[in-house]
């Protein structure tokens, strides 16, 4: 049937296509928009442009900080950094007798088991003032509130982004298992399922064999203009990721933030890549649904592969949103409120729902004893077994909203695309 959708050979190059933007005429659809109209059989074959995003923990993460925090001579370098408590890494350059420090923070370090690198990050983002504290080399201690718009230089690393597809995870054990893949633990033997992935938005499913997507492509991580560097760790071909460097400057909250785990905070982020329609190879290649994409299931005990499912049991059918009944908590006599102790995003304190802040995740269904919170998660499939979904560690409504966000900036002439200045190697 799909083979309707098309109409002959063609070939079109990335200036071309940019052409079409600088005057106004490109075609350009997010993936959700242009796998709804495969799924009603509509014609894609004028497509120019496929926005293709992916929201969810992205532990790879680190941002590279240079600020000044005291007077030309005041000490010689830092030895020991802290930023709202959380530890940051000096260095490399010493910036001697500058009284400025180059500091690395990463996502996954924390102050406490509820403030980690990805709350820093967003604290920052917002525009709030954060505490920095300085050890120096020669015994001086120096204490001072920094914001992002006074910093030198703000940029974000991530060593492995944009999983093609990653996987679910379960316990097949009669154990309780703490793990960053769970926000409670992962009750066993397979009482219960965690999945990470956006599926049929992703920008890998867009382009699996890095057609387009190569070393310079040009993107947006959190809001903000970032380009590809290279092949992320742990990349394979069929499970390839991506290395991303960015600007912090010009990131939206909205896009990254902390999700608290059983074992400790974590680190989400945003991505979305424009998908240059440039043959017909790729343009099928963007047709894949989440029904076609495949979702391995491990074991959380060993890490190993034990089964496969597939994202249409995570993201067809089901609610990408969480709904609250505010009704249902009033008079509510659990104290302390699980939600308020286990929500990842601290979006409910047990009076107050901050919609701004869920990530839309799940938990909060089935830790709510009066059931004020409700979602249909869907399930996942294992040896004639059905594991319910019961947490979701990837932002499908994030994603949609980003790939939204770069097709109104294409259409309005503001991202151009960019030719890779090289291709990505995987083995």
């Amino acid at each position: 049937m799909r083979e309707q959708l098309f109409f002959g050979d063609r070939l079109k190059s990335i200036s071309e296509i940019n052409d079409k933007i600088k005057r106004g005429e490109a075609i350009v659809v997010t993936a959700s928009e242009l796998c709804d109209m495969v799924r009603r059989g509509e014609s894609i074959e004028n497509v120019d442009i496929v926005t293709g995003a992916t929201c969810g923990i992205m532990s790879g993460t680190m941002a590279i900080f240079s600020f000044k925090v005291a007077e030309r001579g005041e000490f010689y370098k830092a030895k020991a950094v802290w930023m709202n408590g959380v530890p940051a890494f000096p260095g490399p350059c010493p910036n001697e007798r500058l009284g400025i420090i180059d500091v690395i923070v990463y996502g996954t370090e924390r102050s406490t088991q509820k403030y980690g690198g990805g709350a820093l990050l967003y604290d920052l983002i917002l525009g709030k003032n954060i505490e920095v504290e300085v050890k120096t080399e020669d015994g001086k201690y120096f204490k001072k509130d920094v914001n992002l718009k006074d910093m030198i230089y703000a940029k974000m690393l991530n060593t492995r982004a944009c999983f093609k597809n990653y996987m679910a995870f379960v316990n097949p054990l009669p154990t309780s298992v703490k793990t960053i893949f769970s926000v409670k633990h992962l009750i066993g033997p397979f009482n219960m399922a965690t999945v990470s992935g956006c599926g049929e938005l992703n920008p890998l499913e867009k382009d699996p064999f890095l057609k387009t997507i190569g070393i310079g492509t040009k993107l947006l991580v959190n809001g903000a203009i970032g380009y590809v560097i290279g092949t992320g760790t742990r990349a394979t071909r069929d499970r390839p990721n991506l290395a991303i460097l960015s600007e912090i400057k010009g990131m939206l909250p909205e896009f990254i933030g902390q999700f608290i785990t059983s074992v400790g905070p974590e680190i989400y982020n945003s991505i979305a890549i424009p998908i240059p329609i440039i043959n017909e190879d790729i343009l099928r290649s963007t047709m894949k649904l989440d029904e076609e994409i495949a979702l391995p299931i491990a074991n959380i005990n060993d890490r190993t592969i034990i089964g496969c499912s597939n994202y249409g049991r995570v993201w067809q059918g089901v609610d990408l949103e969480v709904h609250f009944d505010k009704e249902k908590c009033i008079d509510c006599e659990e104290s302390p409120c699980p939600i308020s102790i286990y929500c990842p995003t601290e979006a409910f304190d047990g009076k107050n729902y901050q919609k701004y802040k869920c990530f839309e995740c799940g938990a909060c269904t089935w830790l709510c004893p009066r059931g004020a919170f409700s979602a249909r998660l869907g399930s996942i499939y294992l040896n004639e077994m059905e594991i319910p979904i019961m947490l979701r560690q990837s932002c499908r409504k994030r994603a949609e909203e980003l790939a939204k966000r770069l097709k109104i900036l294409i259409e309005r002439s503001e991202f151009l695309l960019s030719e890779p200045s090289e291709g990505l190697v995987l083995s």
